[in-house]
């Protein structure tokens, strides 16, 4: 046994409340090391004389990659406390319990050797909106959407997709002409949307805020806003809004008054300027986005800036009754600001939904007092490098995967915002070379993994472009240059997903094979005593994949309208770049 391999912390993902009477419990050891493991469990109070009295419940082994396996159980405290070590038995028979303390040949007679779980409070359980669970989400970058009414042109606006798009270019998308697109989204299924900032800025992608209070004129005004919110609600849509709280623009006026006054500025405390006189440059001396002397960061522990802020946050709430914020830079901000942000926008609307963008581990902020969800970059690394551009085989991807499954826990799961692409990055088809197979493969998965996914305007059509700013390409309107085979496919996943309830995010995920052979991929999901298991074949010829889970079951095919029993290998055949779904009847 590999003792030191062995890991547990009382914290995080390997100890939470995963309702208001469940908590979950991770274990974490060397890949087949352990043949066994079960939990040793019991309310700290309870003895006979002087021996604590415990039961013992076996784990579920969870997941396992090349390096570690990852062992799981759910229970229910009687009287919401618990003190706890774990039994592991390896593979050649050795047994050590695993407490607080170390580990012992037999179970350690004290209680305070044993984990604890003071008490489930259910105010520390994770809460997140429920609608999220159930939102497909669009995102939609403004100035590239529709040009819906061309007395708000700036000045030089381009005729509309007649040029590649740059840095500083203009095409006029505007808040009408979302307004006058919004069935296409009904038809497609999406049910929120997610909006890139619109406040005033002086950029076309405005991330460099000049007036936060403000709608940015080429967009429209405050009652177009509002016109289009209610319109959305009409619909069934929740709508995001975009929020720059780590820094402002450059003509931010308090900004332009630390440039103007130097030291004597009543605002200089607002950023975290080095020295005077303020220099912007290639490297300005004071904190910025990156060095971008244009964005220069905000010091949200100021209590005037914090109070500004906040004061942001509850505005569009109240006034413009938004479902969500999505919070740019959110690991550059400090967690006392993102706890106050928490707590002043639920007061306002209880089930708001509160989305940072992290492209890393994020479990700091996802304990229930900060952020719902972040966008799931992890997941968009995967997808893309094994169905997308196929840099790494089915293996790495299993082991990637069921690491991101592992970094938190599975009631966050639930919530988190699962992405292809985005104005960050290039396109999925541009990644993909080009392959709408592999496009397809990679919307399957989405659109049946766990979490909120999300769509990047356009992708359902066949857009393609690189990074920056290729990918923030004007919208493609003439049907005759749309791929309408793919975005059918893609409405179709959608209407699923609303259908079969384990096929979307009420559906439990769990891998149960990588087939090197193929590259193919097969995994399960769950809802109630509902089951599907998806297969996937990621290469370029027909394959045959094993699948010991339908030998001899009956089960439909949702994607042929057909029910069959399966020989006995459980085998599939797929075609190049194939998949199939099989709901077990």
């Amino acid at each position: 046994m590999i003792k030191e391999a062995i890991y547990h912390k009382p914290i995080n993902q390997y100890l939470y409340n995963y309702d208001n009477e469940t908590v979950h419990i991770l274990l974490q050891a060397k890949a087949d090391d352990l043949k066994s493991v079960s939990l040793v469990h019991g309310d700290p109070y309870d003895f006979t004389g002087k021996d604590w009295n415990y039961q013992l419940k076996p784990m579920q082994k969870s997941g396992s990659t090349d390096m570690l396996d990852y062992w799981k159980v759910e229970i229910k405290p009687e009287h919401r406390r618990l003190r706890y070590a774990f039994r592991c038995e390896s593979i050649n028979g050795e047994v050590s319990y695993f407490t607080e303390r170390g580990h012992y040949d037999e179970p350690p007679k004290l209680i305070g050797y044993y984990f604890c779980l003071p008490y489930l409070h259910a105010v520390d359980t994770f809460d997140a909106p429920e609608w999220v669970k159930d939102t497909v989400w669009y995102q939609i970058f403004p100035e590239r959407f529709a040009n819906g009414d061309p007395s708000l042109n700036p000045e030089g606006t381009l005729a509309w997709g007649k040029h590649e798009p740059t840095p500083t270019n203009y095409f006029g998308g505007d808040f009408q002409g979302i307004i006058d697109h919004l069935d296409y989204l009904v038809d497609l299924g999406i049910n929120g949307i997610y909006f890139t900032p619109i406040f005033t800025a002086g950029s076309n992608h405005k991330y460099d805020t000049i007036d936060y209070f403000e709608i940015d004129p080429q967009f429209g005004d405050k009652d177009k806003l509002k016109e289009l919110v209610a319109a959305c609600h009409e619909r069934g849509i929740r709508v995001m809004l975009d929020a720059v709280f780590n820094h402002s623009g450059f003509y931010f006026e308090p900004f332009q008054d630390v440039l103007a006054n130097g030291e004597k500025s009543k605002y200089k405390d607002w950023f975290h300027i080095h020295d005077f006189p303020v220099k912007p440059g290639e490297r300005p001396n004071y904190d910025a986005f990156g060095f971008v002397a244009n964005m220069p960061k905000l010091n949200t522990a100021h209590p005037e800036v914090k109070d500004y802020l906040l004061k942001v946050a509850r505005y569009w709430v109240e006034e413009f009754d938004i479902d969500g914020w999505r919070l740019d830079v959110a690991n550059e901000v400090d967690h006392a600001f993102w706890r106050a942000f928490r707590e002043e926008v639920r007061k306002i609307k209880p089930d708001v939904y509160i989305l940072g963008e992290i492209w890393h581990d994020s479990m700091r902020w996802l304990q229930g007092d900060q952020f719902d969800a972040v966008m799931n970059y992890p997941f968009t690394d995967s997808v893309i490098d094994y169905l997308g551009n196929q840099k790494i085989n089915v293996k790495e991807f299993k082991n990637r995967l069921t690491e991101i499954l592992h970094m938190y826990p599975e009631n966050v799961q639930m919530y988190l915002f699962n992405l292809l692409d985005s104005h960050d990055t290039a396109r999925i088809l541009t990644l993909a070379n080009q392959s709408k197979d592999r496009v397809r493969l990679m919307y399957l998965f989405l659109l049946t993994f766990i979490g909120s996914p999300c769509i990047y305007y356009g992708d359902e059509i066949g857009m393609d472009g690189g990074e920056d700013p290729g990918c923030r390409a004007c919208m493609e309107w003439d049907q005759a240059k749309q791929d309408l085979e793919l975005h059918q496919f893609v409405q179709n996943l959608i209407q699923l997903r609303k259908d079969v309830p384990a096929f979307g995010g009420n559906g439990r995920f769990q891998i149960l094979h990588a087939d090197e052979k193929s590259n193919g991929f097969v995994y399960r999901k769950q809802h109630l005593d509902k089951e599907l298991i998806f297969v996937i074949n990621n290469n370029e010829t027909e394959q045959i994949i094993s699948v010991p889970e339908l030998a001899n079951v009956q089960v439909k095919q949702l994607f042929a309208d057909q029910s069959t029993a399966l020989n006995e290998q459980g085998q599939v055949t797929l075609s190049r770049y194939g998949f199939q779904c099989f709901q077990i009847i």
